[in-house]
């Protein structure tokens, strides 16, 4: 990681070391590139994604009670799909409301939001660990890891992720 740099090389220097013709590791697109990335890409909304999620989330919970047959492994099941769906969807909301903006504000909101989130998510299964006796912890955890994951088939169904 820590690869030796010429002497008189400033460490700050974005350029990949033994690159011999010293172009820059990141080169800024032009406004036609921009335009033309953008152009190719689809629009994808956080709207679509949560219901992609929400879609994940109920075939893992049908899965669970159809394969299992018992109803403390369908509710938690249930659980996991709601610790992800219900703090996505309070975010995408917080995120996607127009308000008047300055310069700043856009990333202190998600911030603000991704701990709102995060705080949401954990109260949730706290909540249910605490309040749920039956519980089924592999039902609950492969629920909520398979929701979770939902976005990643999305973005690679889309192509914006290289196989």
């Amino acid at each position: 990681m820590n690869a030796q740099r010429p002497a008189g090389q400033d460490p700050w220097d974005d350029r990949i070391d033994g690159d011999a013709d010293g172009e820059p590791a990141f080169k800024p697109l032009t406004r036609e590139e921009a335009q033309d990335l953008k152009a190719r890409l689809p629009k994808l909304s956080a709207w679509s994604l949560l219901a992609w999620q929400a879609v994940a989330g109920a075939v893992m919970v049908a899965l669970w009670g159809l394969l299992s047959l018992q109803g403390d492994k369908t509710w938690s099941a249930l659980f996991g799909a709601v610790s992800v769906v219900v703090p996505n969807a309070l975010m995408a909301w917080g995120l996607t409301r127009r308000s008047t903006m300055d310069g700043g504000t856009p990333l202190l909101s998600f911030f603000a939001w991704e701990l709102v989130k995060i705080i949401l998510a954990v109260a949730i299964l706290v909540a249910v660990a605490a309040g749920f006796p039956p519980l089924s912890w592999a039902a609950l955890l492969s629920t909520l890891v398979v929701t979770l994951k939902a976005n990643w088939l999305v973005l690679l169904r889309q192509g914006r992720i290289r196989k």
